[in-house]
């Protein structure tokens, strides 16, 4: 065994393709962003009050994952942190949180206690009233004159956990602050998000807003060549096989993360064949294996009214032979599915919440439909392949006890 082991790590050190493989992390800010020009302008425009000691117009940002909404908001921060440094003065702070990450946005306690902590100060993890860490966070943050920012990342995420009780707060608390001013930036992955919040804080929070448009394949073949020059070696990559990444990641919206994940999983697959360099082949076994990796854990980790309408939507698609469905289809077979299994039955306002979520996370695509009086409803898209089809419904056949 240890020679068969020695073997493959002599193979893995000798055939080494990438040259910097983090550069093909979405986490990685390159210093040229491309084809998001248009978007940087307009972020920079509307926070460069700041820079001033001016409150900076509430923003939020909407777009699909992968559209570059997180990419072009850090580097417009650092960007005017450069600039706040080389004036001499230090009265301008951002706080990011990632509002999906761990337990960060659980409840209104914890999303002060990281806003808290990006400012410089703690609290316990639990123990205070809430009230408690509000006056704490207004008096860390009243301290002296200074603009503080707040990036929500995936913003939905934390009113989903908690309601939107905490976003009104927040777009309060500057009339209880003497020395200091506080903006909010939200992003979301979600362009019909802020329909679900109150009134009162859809109108505090919502000054400006911004739609990031999904990349076309072109423009994603030029955000790959830009990585792909200092992440691989040189004659690493075939001609063909950027243009095939793109393609992929173009026809499942744009998404600029899924196509770096393709363009790093196929060279990790090639390496691992010894293959010389990364060819069109490779492209089609790191998709295969991207699309069940993600696609079927997430069905695996969903609970269970979850599974429910997922298994509602999938057994629709197979027995009405019709592309597309529309929420309240949904909502009938997921009443059935539900008395046949005796499961509790959600409403149809959270059930399609649970629709709309299944959208975040790719398993179906969904589109806003007006029906004039009648209101609007979603159109839906499976996007399960038929690769995968029957291993997904048998997670969710064994999962459900059907």
């Amino acid at each position: 065994m240890v020679a068969k082991l020695d073997k493959i790590f002599d193979s893995f050190v000798k055939n080494r393709l990438f040259k910097d493989k983090s550069i093909l992390q979405i986490s990685h800010t390159p210093n040229n962003i491309t084809h998001r020009d248009e978007q940087i302008e307009e972020v920079a425009a509307i926070l460069a009050p700041a820079l001033t000691g001016e409150k900076a117009s509430n923003l939020f940002l909407f777009g699909k994952t992968g559209t570059g909404k997180t990419l072009c908001v850090k580097y417009v921060c650092d960007e005017m942190l450069k600039r706040v440094k080389q004036d001499g003065q230090d009265n301008l702070k951002f706080v990011y949180i990632n509002c999906k990450m761990g337990k960060a946005a659980d409840t209104e306690y914890r999303i002060l206690a990281e806003i808290i902590k990006g400012l410089g100060g703690s609290v316990p993890i639990t123990g205070l009233p809430t009230g408690s860490v509000y006056d704490k966070f207004k008096e860390l943050v009243d301290e002296r004159k200074q603009m503080i920012v707040i990036i929500l990342d995936e913003i939905d995420q934390a009113v989903k956990k908690n309601s939107d009780s905490f976003l009104y707060s927040l777009t309060r608390v500057n009339s209880d602050l003497k020395n200091s001013q506080i903006s909010l930036i939200g992003i979301s992955n979600s362009l019909v998000f802020k329909d679900y919040l109150d009134p009162r804080v859809r109108s505090s929070l919502g000054e400006e807003e911004l739609v990031f448009p999904s990349y076309n394949a072109l423009q994603l073949q030029d955000i790959l060549k830009n990585r792909a020059e200092n992440s691989f070696k040189e004659g690493a990559l075939d001609e063909d096989v950027i243009p095939k990444c793109a393609a992929f990641a173009a026809r499942e919206h744009g998404d600029a993360r899924r196509a770096l994940d393709l363009l790093r999983v196929a060279g990790e697959v090639a390496e691992r064949e010894g293959s010389k360099k990364v060819i069109q082949g490779h492209i089609d076994k790191a998709n295969d294996k991207l699309e069940k990796d993600n696609m079927l854990e997430a069905i695996k980790k969903q609970p269970i009214q979850f599974q429910l309408v997922l298994y509602s939507i999938m057994k629709l698609y197979s027995s009405k032979n019709k592309s597309s469905f529309f929420t309240g289809d949904v909502f009938r077979e997921y009443e059935n599915l539900c008395s046949e299994t005796k499961n509790d039955v959600l409403t149809q306002r959270r059930v399609s919440d649970i629709i709309q979520e299944f959208d975040m996370l790719g398993l179906i695509n969904t589109e806003v439909i007006s029906k004039g009086r009648q209101g609007r409803t979603r159109e839906i898209k499976l996007m399960i392949s038929k690769k995968i089809f029957s291993n997904a419904e048998g997670i969710l056949r064994d999962s459900l006890n059907i």
